[in-house]
This record gives C-alpha cells, sequence and structure tokens, in this order.
C-alpha cells in the first residue's frame, strides 16, 4: 500500500449530524488519486499538456463501513490492481487517522483517454514505468 494522503473533514463534507455525506467519499478518494498522480511526478495539468493525456473514471465500486464525522482525519491508500495500457483499477482504503478505524474502500476503474480527442490512449510509458516500480517495491515489503 501507498503512503496514506490525509484530509481534514470540514463542515462542508458533512450532513446535519456531522457525518460525511456519501458523496464525498468520492472526492476524498478522487482527491487522492490525484494527489498519488503528482507524487508519481504526473500531476494532471502538464500531463495533459505535456503528453496529450487524462485519465477518466469508468466505475467506482464503494463500500461504506463505518461513517467519519467533523473534524476527522483520514488516511486514504492507493494501490494499483490492474495495469494496462490505456486503464487501470485503483484499490483505495479510507480509514480514520489515530485509531485507525476503516471507514470505506473504494475499487476504481480509470481509462487514459487523449485529452484532445476524448478517445482511448496509451498512457505515458513513464508513467507506466513508475507504476511498475511501485508495485515492485510494495511487493518487496
Amino acid at each position: 500500500m501507498t503512503e496514506p494522503f490525509r484530509y481534514r473533514v470540514y463542515w462542508e463534507d458533512t450532513d446535519a449530524g456531522g457525518v460525511v455525506y456519501h458523496a464525498r467519499y468520492l472526492a476524498f478518494f478522487e482527491r487522492a488519486r490525484s494527489d498519488w498522480l503528482r507524487v508519481m511526478g504526473f500531476p494532471q495539468v502538464p500531463m495533459r499538456e505535456r503528453d496529450n493525456r487524462l485519465f477518466v473514471v469508468r466505475r467506482v465500486d464503494t463500500r461504506f463501513i463505518a461513517p467519519a464525522r467533523l473534524e476527522d482525519e483520514l488516511e486514504i491508500t492507493i494501490d494499483v490492481e490492474h495495469l494496462r495500457a490505456a486503464s487501470l483499477t485503483f484499490h483505495q482504503h479510507m480509514a480514520r487517522s489515530g485509531d485507525g478505524e476503516l471507514l470505506a474502500t473504494a475499487r476504481v476503474d480509470a481509462a487514459c483517454l487523449a485529452a484532445d480527442r476524448f478517445v482511448p490512449a496509451r498512457m505515458p510509458e513513464a508513467l507506466r514505468t513508475a507504476i511498475k516500480r511501485q508495485q515492485q517495491k510494495q511487493e518487496s515489503q
């Protein structure tokens, strides 16, 4: 698993009872994937401008386990389950920092597209290489 990305829950993320609204879980998972790309050395704007590539979500399966609440610090980890030429599948875990309670999981299928035409396209080879290196590092631990 990757090192966790940490995010705080604010009022805007919650319902009237101070519990994170279900759609906001997807936003936290999305934020972590964007930060993961940036940490891997592939921020999205330069990748779109330099490589004419972007990623879109094709499918999300989310499992809600326990509620996240106002002012919780969340830890989100990302694993790449499947890596293909023009797509990848992520498995993400969201836990509460401190007690480590698992709050939600998501399995996300993402496709790589040519940014100018929105058609499937091979992801940058340097990104595929970086992902493979990360997977090998995780397997050796």
